[in-house]
């Protein structure tokens, strides 16, 4: 089984291709996009994405607001923010918005998989608090 299922979104496909390789190695299940509308197409279609790993500078729709997005439309996924070109600001920014973690180009990968793991975590234990809770849900109706 993969460590987790990861979206990789950068406007750079050199850069995607390259960490896709990377962390494929790793076990990890990968998924690509070059921009913030592609993302947001790919997570609608496939329900086994966990972890985006989400570029802040692109064309278009940039990572702020496809963060933004993301954290609307789909709340459970985890988000990991990854640019060359941050600032204070927008790692702030991009945290205030819901972002898992906000990590430098280039990063260490075992650092990066480190963060992946984590966030894989995360929405593990909320999809099974969601169950968990909507199964007592249904016990406490026939009870």
């Amino acid at each position: 089984m993969a460590v987790a299922t990861v979206l990789i979104v950068d406007d750079e496909m050199g850069f995607v291709e390259a960490l896709a390789r990377r962390l494929t190695r790793r076990d990890v299940e990968i998924r690509e996009a070059c921009s913030g509308e592609e993302a947001l197409n790919r997570l609608a279609s496939d329900g086994d994405i966990e972890v985006v790993i989400l570029d802040v500078k692109m064309p278009g729709m940039d990572g702020i607001e496809t963060l933004a997005e993301i954290r609307r439309r789909f709340p459970l996924v985890e988000v990991i923010m990854l640019t060359g070109h941050a600032t204070v600001e927008s790692g702030i920014e991009g945290m205030k918005k819901g972002a898992f973690d906000y990590l430098m180009k280039p990063c260490d990968i075992e650092v990066l998989l480190a963060k992946v793991n984590e966030a894989a975590a995360v929405k593990r234990r909320r999809e099974e608090r969601i169950v968990e809770a909507r199964v007592r849900e249904i016990t406490a109706r026939r009870a």
